[in-house]
């Protein structure tokens, strides 16, 4: 029997940040819902939809235990805070001239 050797789809999500894993996962979505594709198309988009999925996922999972360990080596509680994009730009020393 051969084997056709193809990249691992994993390798290359491996690399992804979460902002392009979480675009590639919308217009997947996006091509999926729109059908028209024949079925094995619409199983390998799907089944690259999963595994999008599971890596924001993943990607999510670490960045809160990062924010966690930061929080536990400050002696701080997690606090949820109400801050706007714009108000904590203008609060930045970089901004202020």
């Amino acid at each position: 029997m051969t084997e056709t050797t193809t990249p691992a789809p994993d390798d290359a999500l491996d690399r992804l940040s979460f902002d392009d894993a979480l675009a590639l996962l919308q217009q997947t979505v996006a091509q999926l819902e729109a059908g028209g594709q024949p079925l094995e198309e619409s199983l390998a988009l799907y089944e690259r939809g999963v595994a999008l999925q599971q890596h924001c996922d993943r990607l999510l999972r670490d960045a809160e235990l990062r924010v966690q360990q930061l929080v536990a080596r400050a002696g701080g509680a997690l606090e949820a805070q109400d801050v706007r994009p714009d108000e904590a730009r203008e609060a930045t020393p970089d901004t202020e001239s």
